[in-house]
């Protein structure tokens, strides 16, 4: 049979089982990730030919838990073929519905049942209608951009937060490339005309935070704080270049150190790449950059920093302790914005009281556009990066601000180590932050956190009576006060 659906072109046999597309039910992305079994580890293969407009045969093996009773098992995957499925060594009945791919079992799993799927079938980097690959085209490779929902588009699994695995990422290229994944390296094999390269994290990974970059990349090798492997990903051409900037990592590493605790992972890196993104991303312990956030003049010394310390400050907030669904998400971008800013204070002499006060004169406006901090609203039809929104960054500083000024820097300090050190490798929800917050202050927060992340309106600030928020509704206030920082697009 050959079926297609959503850019998902499947070659199967029939079956009579109907196909249908599940999802989690996530408030904001109701159609990722999906029911039944809990995924513990993937490996990924790609095969990378020296084209990056070309397909990329690959095989990707799953190794599940049955959570529930399952006799079909869907899988998040769309924008690729797929030639062969199997669950346990056994070939196995495949289709599409929607952008999951719905496999077939044998026989009935008991819930507690291991299952290995694997999956044979090509990973197109090229978007298609209304589609975008999680692949992003650079000028000598590929790199991946995987958030929100792009991971399904390079490798069939469960492309939701909330179930994070172990990766294992083989890529072959051919001699000339290098190829880089999340981890640590597992080591290379060379042949006559290509080489394979094999990496492996150490702790779990949510599929959104996946990354490999083939490229004529340099790998630059330097020590962090004890120990620490740093590993940065450039173009060779703009090694030297670069270097300026990449010496900064090892510091930058100790200052959040410094703030909230050790590193939570095995390796961190910056990956350079020569590719328009519109945003810089934190991939897990390889954070994707724009090579012009560095190279272009108008941006200061210490906004250039700022920036790579948000993406640092994620692999705590984001990638370690991951937000457990999409509405949560302010748990992640508020606290990468919230170190971001106290970094510039710190080294750079931009106040975070000004930064805070500038956000709060703003803050009713995006609350009206996008929603509070902690109930954002839907993406726009037909994009759904727009949850990526002001408050989601500013606005949810803000909150954290407010949080301090409420009760006290010490306690403030206490909760955000204990908040990393206690959720560490899982996920975790804004009623896991607000209950850890009582805790450490000792008293009822529910009624602060109630105003500040879900109200339509924001609170008074604690301690600055005199700070005031301008809607858009009110009279004469055509504009909301804007940021005197400088933007790159978006960072996330």
């Amino acid at each position: 049979m050959l079926a297609a659906s959503s850019s998902l072109c499947l070659i199967a046999a029939s079956g009579p089982a109907p196909a249908e597309p599940l999802g989690i039910g996530d408030r904001l992305f109701p159609h990722l990730g999906n029911p039944g079994y809990d995924v513990m580890a993937y490996d990924l293969a790609f095969t990378y030919s020296g084209n990056n407009s070309e397909p990329l045969p690959a095989v990707t093996t799953i190794d599940a838990r049955a959570t529930d009773w399952l006799k079909q098992v869907n899988l998040d995957y769309s924008h690729g073929t797929v030639r062969s499925v199997e669950v346990n060594g056994v070939p196995a009945e495949f289709r599409g519905a929607g952008e999951d791919l719905v496999v077939t079992l044998a026989k009935r799993l008991a819930p507690g049942s291991r299952m290995r799927i694997t999956v044979g079938h090509d990973s197109d980097p090229t978007p298609g209608k209304d589609v975008k690959s999680g692949w992003v085209r650079t000028e000598d490779g590929l790199a991946m951009a995987n958030q929100i929902d792009a991971a399904h588009r390079v490798f069939p699994g469960n492309d939701h937060p909330s179930d994070k695995a172990i990766f294992t990422i083989r890529v072959t290229a051919p001699n000339g490339y290098t190829a880089v994944a999340n981890g640590l390296p597992l080591g290379a094999v060379r042949r006559a005309r290509a080489t394979t390269w094999a990496y492996r994290t150490e702790h779990p990974m949510a599929t959104e935070l996946t990354q490999v970059s083939i490229g004529r990349s340099f790998v630059v090798h330097r020590g962090g704080p004890a120990g620490l492997p740093v590993r940065d990903v450039v173009p060779s051409k703009d090694r030297k270049k670069l270097e300026p900037w990449l010496k900064k990592t090892p510091g930058q590493i100790a200052w959040m150190e410094r703030k909230i605790g050790r590193y939570p992972f095995e390796t961190y890196g910056l990956l350079i790449a020569e590719a328009r993104t519109g945003f810089e991303l934190e991939t897990q312990t390889l954070s994707l950059f724009e090579r012009e956030l560095f190279t272009r003049p108008e941006f200061s010394k210490w906004y250039v920093e700022s920036i790579m310390v948000h993406e640092l400050a994620h692999q705590w907030f984001g990638n370690s302790v991951t937000p457990r669904t999409w509405s949560d998400l302010w748990l992640s971008e508020g606290h990468a914005t919230w170190y971001e800013a106290l970094y510039a204070e710190e080294t750079a002499d931009e106040p975070l009281e000004t930064r805070m006060r500038e956000a709060y004169g703003a803050s009713d406006t995006w609350r009206t556009a996008g929603g509070p901090p902690a109930a954002p609203k839907a993406p726009e039809p037909g994009r759904k990066m727009s949850i990526f929104r002001p408050n989601l960054y500013g606005g949810s500083a803000l909150v954290l601000y407010a949080l301090r000024q409420e009760i006290g820097r010490p306690a403030f300090e206490r909760l955000e180590r204990t908040w990393v050190r206690i959720h560490r490798d899982g996920t975790a929800t804004t009623a896991d932050f607000e209950r850890l917050a009582s805790a450490v202050a000792e008293r009822d927060l529910s009624a602060f956190f109630k105003a500040w992340l879900h109200g339509k309106k924001t609170p008074p600030m604690p301690g600055h009576p005199d700070w005031r928020s301008v809607a858009p509704a009110e009279k004469g206030a055509k504009h909301a006060p804007q940021s005197s920082t400088p933007q790159i697009e978006s960072r996330r």
